[in-house]
């Protein structure tokens, strides 16, 4: 494969300084990242606008999902085929155009079709911005820029709920659209200025066949498992498309290794350190949606807190982990993967450990404690396992390798959430059941008629008495089967991540290797 004239080679080479390059990308990035978690809170006020049911309402967060599970494998054709700037500017523009178009929206339709074309730049921002620091940067300096990328990739889809929730209570929804608007367009015009050739083009063959596995075969992966979480593993949709999905990737990575220049490269998983570091981020991946899954629903649904409340509970750990984020990429730098992975694992371990014994008196500031100390964690390990990684791979294969990272990373979150979900459901249900069979017994049931009496002696007419202590002890039972399937689902997530967190001993010492990596055989 020949490099085009004109692609970035040396450091002199570059159209603009990598500051100002970091830059326009950190600020298009975390506008973009940003908008992945607006509309959770918002859904019930679309909901009502637009007449619609919660399921229909359900697919501005399920199809931003899908687009960018399709983008994000044919991320790496895509950035050796067209220029950076080029891809910057699509990905901007799409984002610019979707916003304008849900923001105006009269119809429902209108509006899940702005969503897809925000989703198309945010498909496209991730990998790119991935690739085109580690083209800038060197190895010695990678650490520090992907710890600043965590600004972006971190603090923003953080925010989204708290910002959200601001937005929704004191203004309208179609707010979420047109805020960010005239940033963005100070962003495309400094694109325009300083972005150019900097991922080297070469051109790779289009393999139509290819991508058709890659676009059933992820599509159908994340849906299935992103629809588990509310329908069931049984259920036959479910079902359905999660085999398709594993039948279409399975598809795909045979298709890929009988190519000369497939669309996603798995000659990235001869390099032990990049497979390894892949494992525990997913592993990582998994575990960490506990917290940012289960955490909102036991604010909200079982204590009562409004979403802005919970947004806000939420968001000091949230800054905390976006900021720990270049903290521990310059110490990544120095000191290697191994201290920051296992020291963030540990924190992490022992937070979910401590989330697993909630109650229905739990106090707020404990929670905000418990969630902060947690983002440490989380802001100490995930840019070092990133970027060792990549580090790891020949930089022929970096485009490939930011795609395949954050391919496994989308599914393994997906399948984390739902996963949970349902280990939650589940629970709740038999504490729910053992709950029932324990108030149907003869001393309860004793207690239960002293109790309706005493407020009859009162002047409680008998049969409101009843009803009124029924349903108290129902709604007190309800609520505490609740709190105890979220607890056991943060034990599941507790034990989850013990393996991560020992397979940190398998991380290389060295941030890089002492010689540069070069080409993977096939």
């Amino acid at each position: 494969m020949t490099v085009v004239q004109g692609a970035f080679e040396r450091p002199q080479d570059l159209p603009a300084s990598p500051m100002k390059i970091m830059f326009v990308f950190i600020l298009g990035a975390f506008f973009e990242f940003l908008n992945q978690t607006l509309m959770n809170i918002a859904l019930p006020h679309i909901m009502q606008d637009f007449d619609i049911t919660a399921s229909t309402a359900q697919w501005l967060v399920t199809a931003y999902l899908l687009v960018n599970g399709v983008l994000v494998p044919i991320s790496a054709f895509l950035m050796h085929t067209y220029s950076t700037r080029s891809l910057f500017l699509t990905a901007m523009g799409a984002y610019f155009v979707g916003s304008l178009v849900a923001g105006f929206s009269p119809t429902f339709h209108v509006l899940l079709a702005g969503r897809v074309l925000q989703a198309v730049g945010a498909g496209l921002m991730m990998p790119l911005m991935m690739a085109v620091f580690l083209t800038i940067f060197p190895p010695e300096q990678r650490g520090k820029a992907m710890g600043v990328m965590g600004l972006a990739l971190i603090l923003a889809p953080a925010l989204g709920p708290t910002l959200s929730g601001w937005i929704v209570e004191y203004a309208h929804w179609r707010m979420l659209f047109f805020l960010f608007l005239p940033f963005i367009l100070v962003d495309i015009f400094l694109a325009v200025l300083w972005l150019g050739p900097i991922i080297p083009i070469t051109r790779p063959k289009w393999d139509p066949l290819g991508a058709f596995f890659a676009v059933v075969g992820f599509g159908s992966l994340l849906y299935g498992t992103s629809e588990a979480g509310t329908k069931g593993w049984g259920d036959a949709e479910v079902l359905t498309t999660i085999v398709l999905g594993v039948l279409f990737v399975g598809f795909f990575v045979l298709r890929s290794l009988t190519q000369d220049t497939p669309l996603l490269e798995f000659r990235v998983f001869r390099s032990p350190v990049f497979t390894l570091g892949l494992l525990i981020g997913s592993l990582a991946t998994f575990a960490m949606y506990s917290a940012m899954v289960l955490l909102p629903l036991y604010l909200q649904t079982i204590r009562g807190f409004t979403p802005l409340e919970a947004g806000l509970l939420l968001l000091p750990g949230s800054l905390v982990m976006g900021l720990f984020s270049p903290v521990a990429g310059a110490l990544f730098d120095r000191f290697g993967p191994r201290p920051l992975a296992f020291f963030g694992f540990l924190i992490t371990l022992i937070t979910t450990y401590a989330f697993s014994h909630l109650t229905l008196e739990t106090t707020y500031e404990h929670l905000i404690w418990l969630y902060t100390l947690r983002g440490i964690g989380l802001g100490f390990y995930m840019m070092p396992l990133m970027a060792v990684g990549m580090n790891y791979l020949p930089q022929s294969l970096q485009s490939h390798g930011t795609a395949m990272q954050n391919t496994i990373r989308m599914v393994a979150g997906s399948v984390g959430t739902s996963f949970l979900v349902t280990v939650m459901s589940q629970a709740t249900k038999a504490h729910l059941g053992s709950s029932a069979d324990a108030l149907s017994g003869p001393v309860r049931s004793e207690i239960f008629a002293q109790v309706v009496h005493g407020m009859a002696s009162l002047g409680v007419p008998i049969p409101l008495a009843q009803n009124a202590l029924s349903l108290q002890l129902f709604g007190t039972v309800q609520k505490a089967a609740f709190v105890a399937g979220i607890n056991d689902a943060f034990r599941v997530s507790f034990w989850i991540l013990f393996v991560p967190l020992f397979l940190t001993f398998l991380l290389p010492r060295r941030a890089r290797p002492e010689v540069p990596p070069s080409e993977l055989s096939t």
